[in-house]
């Protein structure tokens, strides 16, 4: 009986070849990336010294993406290239703990926003400093994908 129901939810996984999970997750990471500059950027008010805030906030989104981001894309790209699974679901572009991290960073940022314990202008410019290693991100994964389609194809 559970060999039978692993079949059927087997048969209609939504599965896609390796190399469009890497392609997935640059959609993933760069609407995430796009949406926090968006907002970070609608957010923002006139003030003095707007530009070194925003030079600030991206140097601090450099740093943070060389500290942390650039490990956390390389395993993820790493785990996607070594799946045994020729056809793996869809959503398996990330694991579960990234998606219980995505979960609580969202929630945070929405609990920072809405709390009002910060000005709309610190977290308008926290919003572009986190936009910024998603976008790079985002890049990663792209060139990943697109040098696994050269060695794959080629």
């Amino acid at each position: 009986m559970v060999k039978k129901i692993r079949e059927v939810l087997f048969g209609i996984k939504p599965g896609i070849p390796k190399r469009h999970l890497l392609l997935i997750a640059t959609a993933v990471w760069l609407f995430a990336g796009g949406f926090l500059l968006y907002r970070g950027i609608r957010m923002l008010p006139e003030s003095s010294y707007l530009w070194l805030k925003l030079s600030l906030s991206l140097v601090i989104g450099l740093l943070f993406f060389h500290i942390l981001f650039l490990r956390v894309s390389f395993r993820h790209i790493v785990r996607i290239r070594s799946l045994e699974i020729l056809r793996p679901c869809i959503f398996s572009f990330f694991d579960w703990k990234s998606y219980l991290l995505m979960t609580v960073m969202i929630a945070s940022g929405i609990l920072v926003r809405k709390s009002g314990w910060f000005s709309l202008e610190w977290v308008a410019l926290f919003y572009i400093t986190m936009a910024t290693p998603l976008l790079l991100s985002a890049v990663r994964f792209f060139r990943a994908w697109r040098k696994y389609s050269e060695l794959v194809f080629s």
